[in-house]
């Protein structure tokens, strides 16, 4: 008996000694203390009657890295501070083109828009930005199994760590209580607004923009089914191993770690999905692989005839990015100032060799089209899109199955928020013979 009891008790250390010495999954990062935090209000710019707020940010010290930041809030002319802030998420540092986009954000959604840069810092670790740099964290986790390295991890402790200084910014400037937050992001920014509304409950609403990959261990073999091979736009991946998903346990765990599907119970809050129809990063009906998984009140806007950046491209060929910027606003607007959104359901059924899509608003939307667009195989990135009116009276749409090829397709619906129009969309459906 004593002789058993100790070679449990050893089996017992050497198990323990062979697990990751370092273990700091998502929540746990958040919960960590970060000494090096801080903030200050360095400028304040009052410009034809628009102010514009210029923060300084420490977020945290990451593998031994201290992130900074360069935090703005945008105030226009005639926009009074609200209780609720929109708050983006973006690489880089401010611009004059940041700011104005800012600005005319705040504009449309009548309430200060504050956006946060360095998402994540960078250049790092030898160089590497952008996906190589995630990639390489990924890697770096996988290697040594320390939960510290996914570089989504900092990401959003940034936010996080944004939205405490803002809170104290706004009782400082605007002696007023901030007490929640719309957060958006566009591709990695999208991902990490995801997650950052996962994990902290001043998130009144998000609005992820092309980052159509949730659910992403099927995604990818749904990129090989549609569209032949991995998208060449995550090459970052595909060559340090990561695509196809390593079915280790280790990576297994990486990949539930930084999946936004992972925690789609805890993301019941409203949300605005963005995405281009052309987007060459992911495959068109990526959607659909997790839209029936999410939870809560939700929405999608698809943007014809454009791609990661969500710049349209009208009939002359000029870029347009109105329907996003609209869009985007005007979700902002309902959440901030509490105006309910719009209630969209639809079904799909067939009938009579046709594809039959059935929309039910409220209340009614003030007009619709149909999207349609024709490839010849289920890879539509570089598909051109065309419109036709939906029936005005019953909202339905009939197509017809295609005779080769295929067709994918979707609607959109028109709403205006005071003097705001934007749109709302179904999810797409793809057809072949």
């Amino acid at each position: 008996m004593k002789t058993s009891l100790w070679l449990t008790s050893v089996l017992s250390l050497i198990a323990a000694l062979a697990l990751p010495t370092v273990r700091a999954d998502l929540p746990e990062y958040l919960r960590k203390s970060e000494p090096a935090f801080s903030w200050k209000l360095s400028e304040k710019v009052e410009r034809d009657g628009d102010t514009i707020y210029n923060l300084q940010l420490v977020s945290q010290t990451w593998q031994g890295i201290t992130w900074k930041h360069a935090l703005q809030v945008c105030q226009p002319k005639g926009v009074r501070p609200t209780s609720v802030l929109l708050l983006r998420n973006q690489g880089g540092q401010p611009n004059a083109a940041t700011t104005a986009l800012d600005l005319e954000l705040a504009r449309r959604a009548q309430a200060p828009c504050a956006c946060l840069y360095g998402i994540p810092n960078q250049p790092l670790l030898g160089g590497k930005t952008e996906d190589a740099l995630v990639a390489e964290t990924f890697v770096r986790y996988l290697e040594s199994k320390d939960e510290n390295w996914p570089l989504l991890f900092p990401m959003v402790k940034s936010v996080v760590k944004a939205m405490d200084a803002l809170q104290a910014f706004a009782r400082q400037e605007w002696q007023m209580p901030l007490e929640g937050f719309v957060v958006t992001g566009a591709s990695k920014r999208g991902w990490t607004t995801w997650l950052t509304g996962a994990s902290d409950p001043r998130v009144k609403a998000i609005a992820p923009m092309v980052i159509d990959t949730l659910n992403m261990r099927k995604q990818m073999d749904h990129q090989l089914e549609t569209l032949g091979a991995y998208s060449a736009q995550i090459h970052d991946y595909t060559e340090r191993g990561l695509v196809p998903l390593p079915k280790t346990a280790t990576a297994e765990r990486l990949w539930k770690m930084v999946d936004p599907y992972s925690y789609r119970d805890q993301l019941t809050m409203p949300k605005l999905l963005i995405n281009g129809n052309n987007d060459p990063y992911w495959a068109t009906d990526a959607l659909n692989l997790y839209w029936d998984g999410l939870r809560g009140d939700k929405w999608v806007l698809y943007v014809p005839n454009a791609g990661h950046n969500l710049e349209q491209k009208g009939a002359d060929g000029k870029p347009d990015h109105s329907r996003a910027i609209n869009g985007l606003a005007a979700f902002a607007r309902h959440i901030i100032h509490n105006n309910p959104m719009p209630q969209l359901t639809w079904t799909h059924d067939d009938a009579d060799g046709q594809a039959h899509l059935r929309i039910h608003s409220t209340p009614p939307a003030t007009g619709g089209r149909l999207w349609l667009a024709e490839a010849p195989t289920r890879d539509f990135r570089k598909a051109k899109w065309v419109s036709r009116p939906l029936d005005d009276k019953s909202a339905t749409a009939a197509v017809a199955l295609p005779s080769k090829g295929f067709i994918a397709f979707y609607a959109e619906l028109d709403y205006t928020i005071g003097d705001l129009p934007y749109h709302l969309s179904t999810t797409l459906r793809v057809l072949g013979k």
